[in-house]
């Protein structure tokens, strides 16, 4: 008896799956720097000599208009405040890249040694200066002092001791977020499913009028937050349509939220100029993340980058109060350029003193209690 045995026709065939390549990356990204200091210094700036709040009669700073003693100087600075919205691009794009490869416990860590230690030093030397120099800003009661050290003060419907800090509790929420994506091992595929998700989210959450999603979703700054993870990833893994197509979505409904920010809080600024600055900082971003700037290796830009954080904390309640006091010394031009110069110095020793000891101690605390819980037993 013959055993027929059928034998396949043709040999199958290998499907291999497109993964995105990667793009050597270089080591430092120095060009990021300079654009936090300028973010830095526009924001400063804004706040000084071209707020709203600045520019009305009988001011608490100036005690008259700044833009009547300084026009040419207010219609800049009164586009300044855009800076914020260039921080949470940079943080998006700075955060996918520093977590790359992370543990959910080294990304917690991470964030920790980054943001606390200049915090508190910020928390402290702001509430001396309103004790010592009272009259233009008001202190708050020692319980909201308190509370504001744990950077949730605005999760709990407490003033903060700097109007400032309000874009910490937008960094705070885009963290906790993104943990999320960090506790399932970060890939190119899940950070364009995260930019989507979050990003419908952040839509349907103000028609929703549901006030849980509009807290996670955080709309007023999704949108820029998912802007910086789309060009990291331009960066990580070159460009594509989808890409091009989340980071267009960013900037139609970032133009959009410039818009409300401007009719809500700023007043002095017009949507088409802040549109053009958002657009510009937006096509560096590209050009950053496409590999246009890696020949920039110019090392005080590190030094640079490392004071955008302190003078962010420190300036504003302590600058004004020294702008309000100095007022009449001096052309007002020059005290605004001699506050924000000092500041930057003292953002240096801030930086050199207090952060880096303090990020150091923490760190080995947090490692050490890390190890024991995940060695105890019961």
């Amino acid at each position: 008896m013959s055993v027929m045995v059928d034998r396949p026709t043709q040999q199958l065939r290998t499907v291999r799956v497109h993964r995105p390549p990667r793009r050597p990356e270089c080591p430092r990204l120095y060009a990021i720097d300079g654009l936090r200091l300028v973010a830095a210094l526009m924001v400063a700036v804004h706040h000084y000599a071209g707020s709203w709040r600045v520019d009305q009669p009988g001011n608490a700073v100036w005690g008259r208009p700044v833009s009547e003693t300084m026009p040419t100087v207010f219609h800049v600075a009164a586009y300044g405040w855009i800076g914020v919205e260039i921080f949470f691009v940079i943080s998006g794009f700075v955060i996918c890249m520093s977590c790359w490869g992370r543990t959910p416990r080294q990304f917690f860590v991470s964030r920790v040694i980054r943001l606390y230690p200049a915090y508190w030093f910020g928390i402290v030397f702001t509430t001396v200066f309103v004790v010592v120099m009272p009259g233009v800003w008001h202190r708050l009661k020692v319980r909201d002092i308190l509370l504001n050290l744990t950077m949730l003060q605005s999760g709990s419907g407490v003033d903060s001791v700097d109007g400032v800090y309000w874009t910490l509790w937008s960094e705070l929420r885009f963290y906790l977020l993104f943990m999320v994506v960090v506790a399932t091992g970060l890939t190119y595929r899940k950070v364009v499913l995260f930019c989507c998700v979050w990003g419908a989210a952040a839509m349907l959450a103000p028609v929703a009028d549901f006030r849980l999603l509009t807290l996670a979703a955080n709309p007023d700054g999704a949108w820029f937050f998912i802007a910086g993870l789309a060009l990291y990833l331009m960066h990580r893994f070159g460009q594509d349509l989808l890409l091009w197509g989340i980071l267009a979505l960013a900037w139609l409904m970032g133009q959009r939220e410039l818009g409300i920010r401007i009719d809500d809080f700023e007043h002095v600024s017009g949507w088409r100029g802040c549109t053009l600055l958002f657009t510009v900082f937006l096509l560096a971003m590209v050009a950053i993340a496409l590999g246009a700037t890696d020949r920039i290796r110019w090392t005080w830009l590190v030094t640079a980058g490392s004071l955008t954080y302190p003078l962010y904390l420190i300036h504003y309640v302590a600058g004004t109060t020294l702008i309000n006091r100095l007022d009449g010394t001096v052309d007002p031009r020059l005290l605004v350029a001699l506050v924000i110069a000092g500041f930057l110095v003292l953002s240096g020793l801030v930086h050199r003193f207090v952060e880096r000891p303090l990020a150091r101690l923490l760190k080995r605390g947090l490692d050490t209690s890390f190890a024991r819980l995940r060695n105890a037993q019961t």
